[in-house]
């Protein structure tokens, strides 16, 4: 496949889709491409286009597939158990209540991690935890609240009992952690970032983009942190030079908002 394929596709991705693949790193995203044309029995980009724009399966799929929807509850547990340290030894004694934000949230297991940590410590909210993604399908599936036993592997037995209700071979969220959680539809590279959020969480996505587009999401990201504000990123995620976002590292993987 020549490199004037993958830039009509680009195109046709942008323009049809509104996703810009031109923000991914390049040999990574177009192997994954290279792979999923095949599964939909396509021989060219031009062709998979053509079958993307009649059959709304394979459209699903695909956004799936690129948008790498790989997560659980409480991902990187010692971090996430760090992090919910940090909210209450950094952030309750200095806010009265909090803005939150996960972003690039998938199926929900994060932002339903974060509404477990604010119910457990009587985090007060300003409003509820803001949830986005660029897949509406995932979304869809993320405001329904089921999951697998293996999604849940890092969730003690009591709070499974506590938290989640287990039917048919899945576990849902029950609905006093679910009202804590809004979803909606943003993209990183695109959209507009909102303000004052006392915590930002993205994690396990920013390793898919190439350096300036990563370098961009984290200065809007600073930008819309309150001062002593905190960033969350995933555990291959280190940010080497903080300074330059408005940043210090104040724990593996914790950014604080400065000055």
């Amino acid at each position: 496949m020549s490199t004037l394929n993958f830039d009509f596709f680009y195109e046709w991705v942008l323009s049809n889709l509104k996703i810009n693949l031109n923000a991914y790193k390049e040999k990574q995203l177009q192997r994954r491409i290279g792979t999923i044309m095949k599964q939909a029995g396509a021989t060219t980009l031009e062709e998979y286009a053509t079958i993307l724009s009649v059959d709304e399966t394979l459209k699903k799929q695909f956004l799936d597939y690129i948008t790498i929807n790989v997560t659980e509850f409480f991902r990187n547990k010692d971090l996430f158990d760090n992090f919910e340290l940090m909210i209450n030894t950094h952030l309750s004694t200095k806010f009265d209540s909090l803005k939150i934000w996960s972003a690039a949230c998938s199926i929900g297991a994060e932002p339903y991690s974060l509404a477990m940590i604010v119910k457990k410590n009587n985090i007060k909210l300003q409003q509820k935890i803001i949830a986005t993604d660029i897949d509406l399908t995932i979304l869809e599936r993320a405001k329904k609240g089921y999951f697998k036993e293996n999604e849940l592997k890092n969730v003690s037995l009591v709070d499974k009992d506590t938290y989640f209700d287990f039917k048919d071979g899945y576990y849902t969220i029950q609905s006093d952690i679910k009202s804590k959680v809004q979803f909606k539809q943003h993209d990183l590279v695109q959209g507009r970032y909102e303000q004052n959020f006392h915590v930002i969480v993205c994690r396990n996505v920013t390793i898919y983009f190439k350096n300036d587009i990563k370098d961009k999401i984290y200065l809007k990201m600073a930008d819309s942190l309150v001062t002593g504000g905190l960033l969350f990123t995933g555990a291959t995620e280190t940010i080497y030079q903080p300074e330059k976002y408005g940043l210090k590292k104040i724990a593996s993987f914790i950014y604080e908002k400065v000055e």
